[in-house]
């Protein structure tokens, strides 16, 4: 097994000891940090994903392949910025106001970063000021908003009004999710997508931000 496949299949097991190792001789060997994250890290999370949205992943089996994965690129970081390599772009996350429900938000967190995009998270009980701020300041691209309440989802509607007043509207892509969210509400809204789960809402930033 050469180094790129022990990171994949490390990854994929949730070892998190063999990614860190596989990774730091990888690059010892001479590989290109960008080679290892494109052929290596990436690929292990969409299998991941794969394996997520066929039910043959779960939560528990998904949090420690992310585990693993963030461990080989907390080694990578450095020499992907060293050869002038930033992320494919950033996405901020959020749990719409009044709803302190986080564990999807972070589970589509944790998916889109192994898609190999930078993730904001702002938390939960986000107000639409703050999705506004975070396009304004952080640059984002893409901002999810997340509610599993029926009676906070009219915050997601008010950040997208709110987006627009800003005159930012144009300028983001606006992704929701949730128990209670459905594509129907989406279109509804003005939405540029909806996501059913972790695995679909790194797919969907891929789309939108022209990676696949």
């Amino acid at each position: 097994m050469d180094h790129k496949e022990a990171i994949f299949q490390g990854i994929l097991e949730g070892d998190m000891a063999a990614v860190d190792a596989a990774t730091r001789a990888s690059l010892d060997a001479g590989l290109a940090a960008n080679e290892l994250l494109d052929q290596a890290m990436i690929p292990a999370m969409d299998e991941v994903g794969r394996l997520f949205e066929e039910n043959e992943y779960y939560v528990p089996e998904l949090l420690i392949a992310a585990r693993a994965m963030k461990a080989g690129l907390a080694i990578l970081r450095p020499h992907l910025v060293a050869q002038g390599i930033g992320s494919r772009g950033k996405v901020a996350l959020g749990t719409v106001k009044g709803d302190l429900h986080d564990i999807g938000k972070n589970l589509v967190g944790i998916m889109i970063e192994g898609a190999g995009f930078e993730v904001v998270d702002l938390g939960v009980d986000v107000s639409p000021a703050q999705f506004v701020q975070a396009v304004e300041e952080e640059n984002a691209q893409v901002i999810g908003l997340s509610a599993l309440l029926t009676t906070t989802m009219p915050s997601m509607q008010r950040t997208i009004e709110a987006l627009r007043e800003a005159g930012l509207r144009d300028k983001v892509k606006v992704i929701i999710g949730g128990a209670p969210v459905t594509q129907r509400y989406a279109d509804e809204i003005g939405a540029d997508g909806y996501t059913r789960d972790a695995a679909a809402a790194a797919k969907l930033v891929r789309q939108m931000l022209s990676e696949d």
